[in-house]
């Protein structure tokens, strides 16, 4: 049975989809501030770094905004009121909106070392909130692309955006890479994040959304190392190389779970 801490938690969720959202525009740019590869000198712009993507794969903000909208309005239904699952992922799901709002505040007003750990933080919830999509199943088809879909896609993308995020203030910070090449740096980040994109495909058991937010930003991070201005064939080799990787574990570990499921005459 629903309870007054249940209402609470539906209204938290609202409440910070709203505010997201307007610290998403502020922060964006849309309101007369600063678009975001332009703050901070140009740091977080697609050239700054080997291992940042190229500008179009940022537009999966907007899939993933859909997603939580979407969520946001769901979870407000009264039949997922009393649910045990939302009642877990509700409060992680509402962080994550105001996290995500706080970065893009936090690069406004240039504070590049504050947005780091702001982004590890939403890092961190975005894996609590997959970490429960995993040990509780959604009950319905609908479920499992609003909530499943929308916390898969987030975290993937993330996954890539935390790497790329640090490695942007390494650089403003004038961090030489104890004069190891940057192409070498690059590559070894790359591959970090290609082993992070085959733990969420095992762990995961194959879901695909974690998989196609991570490629797509590893995608964009080959295509800006082979047309933009920072050019480096080793970096879009290890960002290619990666995606084939996570995609075949994906594939491999979901046919192999779904095998194992017995089935019913």
């Amino acid at each position: 049975m629903s309870t007054p801490r249940d209402i609470v938690r539906q209204i938290t969720v609202v409440v910070s989809a709203i505010l997201g959202i307007i610290g998403v525009a502020i922060g964006s740019g849309a309101f007369g501030g600063t678009p975001t590869s332009e703050v901070a000198g140009g740091a977080l712009s697609a050239d700054a770094t080997p291992i940042a993507p190229a500008g179009p794969a940022f537009s999966i903000w907007s899939v993933i905004y859909i997603g939580l909208i979407a969520y946001t309005v769901w979870q407000a239904l009264p039949k997922q009121r009393a649910d045990e699952r939302q009642r877990r992922l509700g409060y992680l799901i509402a962080a994550s909106l105001l996290l995500n709002a706080a970065w893009l505040l936090t690069t406004q007003a240039d504070l590049l070392a504050l947005s780091v750990l702001v982004i590890v933080a939403l890092l961190v919830v975005l894996v609590l909130a997959f970490r429960i999509c995993i040990a509780i199943r959604p009950r319905t088809v609908i479920e499992g692309l609003v909530v499943d879909g929308t916390v898969g896609l987030y975290l993937g993308w993330v996954s890539v955006a935390t790497a790329a995020n640090i490695a942007a203030f390494l650089t403003a910070s004038g961090f030489d890479g104890f004069s190891v090449s940057s192409d070498v740096w690059a590559v070894a980040v790359l591959a970090v994040a290609g082993v992070v994109g085959v733990l969420l495909a095992v762990y995961g058991r194959g879901r695909f959304a974690p998989t196609a937010a991570l490629c797509w930003g590893l995608a964009w991070v080959a295509v800006g190392r082979l047309t933009g201005d920072l050019v480096s064939i080793p970096a879009a080799i290890t960002a290619i190389v990666a995606i084939v990787a996570v995609v075949v574990v994906t594939l491999v570990r979901w046919f192999g779970t779904n095998a194992s499921k017995p089935t019913h005459a």
